[in-house]
C-alpha cells in the first residue's frame, strides 16, 4: 500500500487492509476515509472492521460510500468537511484510489484554477481529464 499524495494534507489509495493502518499511523496520517461501498467488498473489509482496525491503530475513521452516481454536491460537500475536520494528514480509499481522487478534483473546483486540480491527479496517476466539463460547471456556481 503506497499512498499517492494530492496535497500535504490529502492522499488517496486503492483498498487498503486491517494489517495496513499501524503503518498508516506511522507514515503520519490521523484520518483515513472510506470510500468505497461495502457491497463491493467482503466482511473483513468492509467499513465496521476497518474501522475496528483504524481506532485500535489510533486512526479516525471515516466513512463516505461513493460511487460514479453519487459525486453529488451534498457528498462533495461531506468529504470537503471530513478533511477540513482532520487534525492531520487524511488518506482516503477506495478500490482503484480514482473515485477518492474524483471527489477531492470536484471539491476544488472554483478553489483552484482547473489545470492544476487535472495536473495534481495526474502526478498521482489519476488522469480524470473527462471531469473537465463538471469541474468547469462547478467553478462558474
Amino acid at each position: 500500500m503506497t499512498p499517492r499524495t494530492l496535497t500535504p494534507r490529502y492522499s488517496v489509495s486503492p483498498q487498503i487492509l486491517p494489517e495496513h493502518l499501524p503503518a498508516i499511523a506511522a507514515a503520519g496520517f490521523t484520518t483515513v476515509i472510506c470510500n468505497r461501498p461495502d457491497a463491493e467488498n467482503p466482511p473483513p473489509l468492509q467499513a465496521a472492521e476497518m474501522r475496528k482496525a483504524a481506532e485500535a491503530a489510533g486512526l479516525k475513521f471515516e466513512v463516505l460510500e461513493l460511487t460514479h452516481q453519487t459525486m453529488t454536491p451534498a457528498n462533495i460537500a461531506r468529504q470537503k468537511a471530513m478533511i477540513e475536520a482532520s487534525d492531520g494528514p487524511v488518506l482516503a480509499y477506495c478500490a482503484s484510489g480514482t473515485r477518492s481522487s474524483v471527489i477531492w478534483a470536484l471539491g476544488q473546483a472554483g478553489e483552484m484554477p482547473t489545470d492544476e486540480i487535472f495536473a495534481t491527479t495526474a502526478r498521482a496517476g489519476y488522469q480524470l481529464d473527462h471531469l473537465r466539463p463538471a469541474v468547469e460547471q462547478l467553478a462558474r456556481g
